[in-house]
Formats: structure tokens, sequence, C-alpha cells
């Protein structure tokens, strides 16, 4: 790497997943947006194709008039040439195909059990972490290998597990995880300041918010602006739409919601339940009982067969993009990436949530994956002390914890009577008989076999 008066140049970032037309196109557009930074990005995808076409995109981008960053995009075909020499590691990967997927949000419904989401908790979430155990001891071991000092960012689902699982194999990482659903309750906060205040801020980022949690059951417990404490706004924005809800965001009916699940929790406990209503509602399953419950707390689930449709309709648009035939649109994707390379790089230093193994930021065990804020200075780390969660949430947290706890040990050792028990132990399951979470269990343990080596194929009886 060069440096510049406030400017970094022949930076190497090897994204593993380049493949995407998701995550890598927003990367493209945030370095495109971002002046101070120049380099290549090596493009590693088991779906070589969609890497190669992905760097004929970044290419077209980057050489835009108007591009303010300048960047050399290029398909590899190994993780040993994406990581040699690599400076930061971008990992966003899709853990099997759609026929897992689907066997993870759909199977489950057989049994009276619906996931919005399917990729963090419950049933679907535990098989989407066995699968994606063994793909993160690779990546792991590869960074070992070939990019040892490289800082590693996830963006990839179950996000603890995936952090988790890096750390376990190589400790010495410099990893951490990201994830954009604490932006949506910020965008509340701002709401509620406009509303109650007057005051017209639309930048989340002069929000001081602290967070804390696991990802993806994340809350806020203290919130200012300036000289205002945005708690009791916030609690005056709640008393208002707690009934008919309020949208933060427009965007596909299938993620939309009406933040119904978050005002509930918040009227429980007194704190700001901070990740989407869709992930919430799979910590707590009393939201997600049945289609009937979930349509009454405003939010909806997400069919696989649409993510099928959605798949196929941006396969289509990649290929007309590397044509020539559609301009590719450039937009600030909101997320942090860009800005944490910045200030690991030393141009500005920020503040902002991530994931990282525990050392005291929470009241927790040593070790478990959780989401706080931190401090992000050159080449530097540091999470930040966020405290201690009500009581109340901490005895849904727990079981959570534990959970993420058992489901690493069973992938990694490949315990599979330690999976079941997590199975069980999970709120979802806990509302079906027993005989129905062996039934379950061990469908989804055939549907997602290819991906389970080392385990015994000995049914759960």
């Amino acid at each position: 790497m060069k440096y510049s008066e406030n400017s970094c140049s022949d930076i190497n970032i090897c994204y593993i997943g380049g493949g995407s037309q998701g995550w890598a196109w927003k990367l493209m557009s945030d370095l495109y947006l971002e002046e101070s930074l120049s380099g290549t990005v090596r493009l590693y995808d088991i779906d070589s194709k969609s890497a190669e076409t992905n760097a004929i995109i970044g290419n077209i981008i980057s050489g835009y008039e108007e591009a303010k960053g300048h960047w050399t995009y290029k398909s590899v075909s190994t993780l040993e040439e994406g990581l040699s020499g690599a400076d930061f590691v971008i990992i966003s990967i899709t853990p099997g195909t759609f026929k897992e997927m689907f066997s993870d949000v759909h199977t489950p419904e057989k049994y009276g059990i619906y996931q919005p989401v399917g990729d963090t908790t419950g049933p679907g979430g535990i098989f989407r972490a066995l699968r994606t155990i063994p793909m993160y001891e690779e990546i792991a071991n590869s960074i070992k290998r070939y990019a040892k000092d490289a800082w590693a960012i996830n963006y990839t689902n179950p996000m603890s597990i995936c952090v988790a699982t890096l750390y376990a194999v190589f400790p010495e990482i410099k990893a951490f995880g990201c994830c954009h659903e604490v932006f949506g309750a910020q965008r509340l906060l701002l709401m509620a300041l406009k509303e109650f205040e007057g005051i017209e801020e639309t930048d989340r980022h002069n929000l001081n918010t602290n967070v804390l949690g696991i990802n993806h059951f994340t809350w806020i417990n203290e919130a200012s602006y300036k000289t205002y404490d945005l708690m009791p706004i916030y609690d005056r924005l709640v008393k208002k739409y707690y009934k008919d809800g309020i949208c933060d965001k427009i965007t596909d009916v299938h993620f939309m919601s009406k933040n119904l699940v978050k005002f509930d929790l918040y009227r429980r406990y007194g704190i700001i339940a901070a990740a989407g209503d869709r992930h919430l509602a799979e910590f707590v399953p009393d939201y997600a009982r049945d289609k009937k419950t979930i349509a009454q707390w405003g939010f909806n689930l997400t069919p696989v067969n649409w993510r099928i449709e959605n798949k196929a309709m941006l396969a289509k648009l990649s290929r007309e993009y590397a044509n020539k035939e559609k301009k590719v649109p450039i937009t600030a994707s909101g997320e942090e990436g860009v800005r944490q390379i910045k200030a690991l790089l030393g141009l500005k230093d920020i503040i902002t949530n991530v994931n990282l193994p525990n050392h005291n930021q929470m009241d927790c065990d040593e070790g478990i994956v959780v989401e706080t804020n931190a401090l992000f200075t050159k080449n530097s780390v540091r999470p930040l002390t966020a405290g201690k969660l009500p009581d109340e949430v901490n005895l849904i947290m727990s079981v959570h914890m534990n959970n993420q706890k058992a489901i690493l040990k069973a992938g990694l050792e490949k315990k599979k009577k330690l999976a079941f028990a997590a199975f069980l132990n999970d709120p979802l399951v806990k509302n079906i008989s027993i005989s129905n979470a062996k039934a379950l269990f061990n469908e989804m343990f055939s549907n997602t076999r290819q991906y389970l080596t080392g385990f015994d194929s000995i049914p759960i009886r």
C-alpha cells in the first residue's frame, strides 16, 4: 500500500463470494464513490463464471469518467491466488444452494414452525450454521496460510457462528462481522427526532447509540443526538405508533415491516430492540406462531421461491451490465465496510457496531460473539464496553448464547447429538412435540447431508 495526504493506493482486497450480485455490487458502488482509496479487488467464487462477470462489471464502473475511486477488478480461481498479499478480506457467501435454503425455511412449516428469514436461529439457522462451519474452517485456514495479517470482514449469516468459527480455527485472526440491522432502529430515532422535536437530521452517523446483544437480537439502551436524550423521544414515537406501526424504509414487500414487534418489545422491557422485526420474531417466537399471528404483527415471510426468482432477475441484469446493454446504477449502499477500511488505514477514526468475541464488552461468557460498538483506528478495532442488558432480556439472550456455543462445538467436532440438543433448546422448536422435533431434525439433516460430512448418518431416535 502507498500513502499520500489523506489517501491510500495499491490496496489489495480479496472478496470471497465475489460472484455475488448483491453485496459485491454494493461494494463496487461504495468504492467508486470514495476518492481516498484505490487498488485491486480480487474476486473469488466457487461459481467462477459469476466472478468473471463481476470483474467485467467492476472494471466498467471504475472506468466511468465520474468515478472518484479507481479500482481494478480481477477474477481468481483459487483462494491462494485471491488471498496472497491481501490487505483486506471480505467474506459474503451463500452456504449451500437454494435446495438447502428451501429446506431451512420451508421444511419446518410442515411442523407448524414459521421463520421469516431462517438464516440465524430456529431450525433453519441451526442447519445453515452446521453446513457453514466447515466452509469457514477452510476460509480461516486459508487466511492463516496466505494473508495472516489481513483484516477479514464478514457479511455471511449466521453471523455469530461465522465469526466464532474464524476465531476458533485461527485465534490470531483480525476479523469482525458487519450487519446493517441496527441502522433501521437508528432511522426510527431520526424520525422521532423530526416528528417530536422538529429537527431534520438525515445522517444516522450523527447519533450516539449504545448497541449490545448478539447479531439479529441487538438492543439499544442509550441514545442521544447533541444535547438531546433520544430515549424519551423514542418513547413518544412508540406510544403514538405501537398499534398501527410505522415503516422506516420502503423496500420489497417480503422485507417490509411496520416495526410492531420492535415497539412491543420496547413496551415490555424499556429498551430499544434494534434488529428488524423479521429477525426479532425468530428469537421471541410469540410473534411468529402462525401465519395469522405474523400478519397481525405487520411483517412478512420471505419464501425461497421469491429468492430464486430474484436471483434469476439479477443474473439477467448482470449479463446486461457486463455487455453494456444497461448502465450500472451507482448509489451509496449505506453499509459500513468502506468507512471501516478507511479507519483501519488510519484515514478517519469511526465508532460503529460490529460482531466480535466477547472480552468484557458485555456481561456474558468470554468468547461468545456479541454485537456492540467498537472504535476503529489505524490497524485496530477496539470493542467498547456496552454494559448489561435487563435481566428479563438476558433470560432470553442466554438461551441463544448457549446455543451459539453448542452449535459451534457440534459443527467443529461433528457431534450430532449435541446439534440435536441445541435444536431442541431453540425457542421455535420448543413449541412442537419431541417426536416431531426428532422427525424434523432427521428430515432437515437428510436434506442437507451433502454439506454435513463427518457426521454419522444414524437418525436421532
